[in-house]
């Protein structure tokens, strides 16, 4: 008769293939934001982008998130921004085409927009969906015959 598994080497097991999933889709992220779901501008958003892993007896948690880039959720999630003024600043005027030409004003009344979703974290989980429910389904098999 077998011994029953030993909860810390399942656990073991099940972190280091989790950790490769974090890091695939910490990968997939970073690909999504640079050409694949948003063009890159700044590279603010990337940039702010951080994947950890935690591991307790309880529970393994992959954790992706964006902080403080204001415009993320928006991306993600899509959405309509309010309306608001835009005013001149750093310049006399602003530029902008108008129907005979440049068109110039001091401020200008933008009645806000809408934003379709363009999920770069959502769509990078769904993507790996299935490879890391059999990675991890696989890893806790294979801990569980090695006892």
């Amino acid at each position: 008769m077998s011994a029953l598994p030993n909860d810390d080497a399942v656990l073991a097991a099940l972190a280091v293939k989790a950790e490769t999933f974090r890091a695939a889709l910490a990968t997939k992220v970073d690909a999504n934001l640079t050409g694949g779901v948003l063009q890159t501008r700044s590279g603010a958003l990337r940039a702010s982008i951080q994947a950890a892993l935690a591991a307790d007896a309880a529970a393994i948690t992959i954790t992706l998130e964006s902080t403080g880039v204001v415009y993320a959720a928006i991306q993600e999630y899509g959405g309509r921004t309010a309306a608001h003024d835009i005013v001149a600043t750093k310049a006399l005027a602003l530029r902008f085409a108008g129907a005979g030409g440049p068109a110039f004003a001091k401020r200008v009344h933008h009645p806000g927009s809408m934003i379709p979703a363009r999920s770069y974290l959502g769509s990078a989980l769904a993507e790996l969906q299935a490879e890391i429910a059999d990675g991890l389904k696989a890893a806790l098999l294979d801990a569980l015959g090695a006892q």
